[in-house]
């Protein structure tokens, strides 16, 4: 299934808001902490996308919250190969 631009711009918008807010004491001084509910909420805009690739993006999103310097190519590279083309390319 493909998807529309737009899906994918929001994905990265709500990974970048989550590794901003992303500090790795967050689960010992907040208990209810849960890093899979801020990848859940990351991935809502791309949901129905085919099960292999929401895993592949599930680890990337993960990846880049908690260490965006390193991951965050991973995560363009892997959006740009599930995003469709802009017309004329």
């Amino acid at each position: 299934m493909s998807l529309p631009q737009e899906p994918f711009d929001e994905l990265l918008h709500r990974t970048a808001l989550a590794s901003l807010f992303y500090y790795p004491e967050i689960a010992v001084d907040d208990s209810e902490y849960n890093l899979q509910n801020d990848v859940d909420y990351c991935l809502e805009p791309v949901a129905t996308l085919d099960a292999d690739d929401l895993a592949e993006l599930r680890t990337a999103v993960g990846h880049v919250i908690t260490n965006p310097s390193a991951h965050r190519a991973e995560l363009i590279e892997l959006v740009i190969e599930l995003a469709p083309e802009a017309p004329g390319e």
